[in-house]
């Protein structure tokens, strides 16, 4: 028997940003209902609105309001406003920001409800989505306490180039203090679970990079490495982990270290994130790890400047959903092989498995 087609939703971002349109080109190709059922978070209007920018664009919907009416043939629009909004296309509103959550708080009911299989996010702006009933630096955060989870991790996926973060959206004047050995050795056991069960690899190896110029110097250029980030690596391999550092940062991407691990976990925002965007050319992904639920989204924001001209790239929109549908497809089938103690591990399991240590 078939395995069934998986539901994925999309919300769309902030309603004056490029996601709408992002979305537009890429459920236009009828040919991601081989792979999944879509079902869009906004409204007909926005979405026709947009659909006008792009005549050249054919995307057929049906639009529903209830979850039992999903059509497996076509892509599916849940409304969840039906008034008037005004849509001001590359304009920082609060509207914008008012219609982002509302489409993001459905789709994450949703998804918390099992009525959609995977979530992929279109960008938001972190300025205009605040508000009382929303107080959070981003997408990751919110889903974490959504989901009751005591800890998540942010990772950047291109092919098999991983990088996670220890810290996400902190002022890089506040960094150093929340680097803590149980932050790390909570993200490290996130990130080795998630390589297992949501990417296929057997015996994962992660990277630590150093926090400080030089992963310290021994001591001479700060001391986090010796006194926080090296004990952390060292709990880590005591506890079966394969995880090797820390790394001067530099160097370890000049030198594409990275291609000897299956992931690389980063002490800050910019110092993973800005090699990662360089080296992986428009297709990355933003996965959230430890989440009970699949959330992918592309690795870029809202990019105002380029809003409602028909300019935006859908290459890392349409990578998010595809790594949405690989994941949720992975991680049921880890979950089903796991249930039998006597399971073997399949040829692709055992072709991802690197069993040599890399030593310090």
């Amino acid at each position: 028997m078939n395995q069934p087609k998986p539901v994925i939703g999309i919300s769309c971002g902030d309603i004056n940003g490029i996601g709408i349109e992002l979305i537009i080109k890429t459920l236009s190709d009828n040919r991601i209902l081989e792979h999944c059922t879509p079902v869009i978070f906004a409204s007909n209007k926005v979405i026709n609105f947009y659909r006008k920018t792009m005549p050249e664009l054919n995307l057929n919907f049906s639009s529903i309001k209830d979850f039992s009416r999903i059509n497996h043939k076509q892509v599916n629009l849940f409304n969840c406003w039906e008034e008037d909004i005004q849509v001001t296309p590359g304009q920082l509103t609060d509207e914008g920001g008012k219609y982002a959550i509302l489409s993001l708080q459905t789709a994450v009911a949703a998804l918390k409800q099992k009525q959609i299989d995977g979530l992929v996010t279109a960008p938001i702006h972190k300025k205009n989505i605040q508000s009382a009933d929303f107080n959070f630096t981003g997408h990751t955060p919110y889903l974490k306490q959504m989901f009751g989870v005591n800890d998540v991790v942010m990772m950047l996926c291109a092919g098999d180039f991983r990088v996670a973060l220890v810290t996400e959206h902190v002022p890089v004047g506040e960094v150093a203090k929340h680097i803590t050995k149980e932050k790390i050795l909570s993200k490290l056991y996130l990130i080795n679970q998630s390589l297992q069960k949501d990417f296929g690899i057997e015996k994962p190896k992660i990277a630590v990079l150093g926090l400080n110029p030089h992963a310290g110097d021994e001591g001479l250029i700060g001391n986090e490495e010796e006194t926080i980030i090296k004990p952390a690596i060292k709990e880590a391999k005591n506890n079966n982990m394969l995880v090797v550092g820390p790394y001067s940062a530099d160097a370890f991407f000049a030198r594409r270290s990275f291609d000897r691990f299956d992931a690389v976990l980063a002490m800050y925002h910019d110092q993973g994130l800005i090699p990662f965007k360089t080296l992986a050319s428009g297709d990355g992904v933003n996965f959230t790890a430890g989440l009970p639920a699949v959330r992918t989204s592309p690795d870029h924001g809202v990019a105002f400047d380029i809003a409602g001209k028909d300019k935006a790239d859908n290459s890392s929109f349409l990578t998010a959903i595809f790594e949405c549908i690989d994941i949720f497809n992975r991680r049921n089938g880890f979950l089903e092989s796991h249930k039998n103690p006597l399971r073997k591990m399949t040829p692709s399991i055992l072709a991802n498995a690197k069993d040599e240590i890399i030593e310090d």
